[in-house]
């Protein structure tokens, strides 16, 4: 595993995408040459009062130019202090945290992302192989489409019917078919329930990314459990960190 390091970055850009969703290019090379897609970094405040980090997942690596992206809702003053960043400013970063995606040997994909669990999953369509479908959630206005239009068919659902499919992302892989291939996917509990309950159906292979809230980030303060299928060899209790030992799992490792 990489080396976990906390370190300064430079914001590069940063982008208003649509309504309280930013997009900051940070460069920073000693993370940027070890992240795998899946994990995420921990941002700092400057304001003295906002003590925890941020976590905010990684959505593009570049490592020839040592440059990580992240793409966030604002959603309180921590978020939105981030997000007030000015083109080089120095930012403090801790990462590469969480065990981010595990490849295996698969010609099929299946992504799927939900809301803010979107972003992660781009790095990922870069870098599997084979045929991918992916599938998008939001709820009415979209972001990032025609990054994912690069690397794979894209279907999408809006809860308002306003693109594509009228549901969410198990209404839209019904409507158009999708029954077959390895599935990635992040996004809200509910969402990440029925993808669970659609793999078992279809007698798929899962993986998860799991959103919940985090303190330290790196597993020390057990603030961010899920529940598991087998006893974690800290506690004894059937408990998973979703920082430390994810937040990627197996569809069949965790209980939602």
């Amino acid at each position: 595993m990489a080396e976990i390091k906390k370190t300064k970055a430079v914001i590069i850009e940063n982008e208003l995408l649509c309504d309280g969703i930013y997009s900051i290019w940070l460069r920073e090379e000693s993370i940027a040459k070890v992240a795998k897609p899946g994990q995420f970094l921990s941002i700092y405040c400057k304001e003295g009062s906002r003590l925890l980090p941020r976590p905010i997942s990684i959505c593009e690596i570049n490592e020839e130019k040592t440059m990580l992206r992240v793409v966030f809702r604002v959603i309180g003053a921590g978020t939105n202090e981030i997000a007030e960043a000015k083109k080089m400013d120095e930012i403090e970063i801790m990462g590469p945290l969480g065990n981010g995606f595990f490849y295996e040997n698969t010609s099929n994909s299946i992504l799927i992302g939900g809301g803010i669990g979107i972003p992660p999953m781009l790095e990922l369509a870069k870098n599997l192989p084979g045929k991918k479908q992916i599938v998008l959630g939001y709820r009415s206005e979209t972001f990032l489409v025609d990054e994912f239009k690069l690397y794979g068919e894209v279907i999408i659902a809006t809860e308002d019917g306003s693109v594509g499919t009228k549901g969410n992302v198990i209404d839209a892989m019904r409507e158009h078919g999708i029954t077959d291939g390895m599935i990635f996917a992040c996004g809200p509990t509910p969402m990440l329930r029925g993808v669970k309950n659609f793999a078992s159906e279809h007698n798929l292979v899962a993986q998860l990314s799991m959103e919940e809230r985090m303190a330290c980030g790196i597993g020390a303060c057990l603030a961010c459990v899920c529940k598991s299928k087998d006893k974690d060899h800290h506690s004894n209790v059937n408990n998973k960190r979703v920082c430390k030992d994810g937040p990627v799992f197996y569809a069949d490792e965790i209980e939602l």
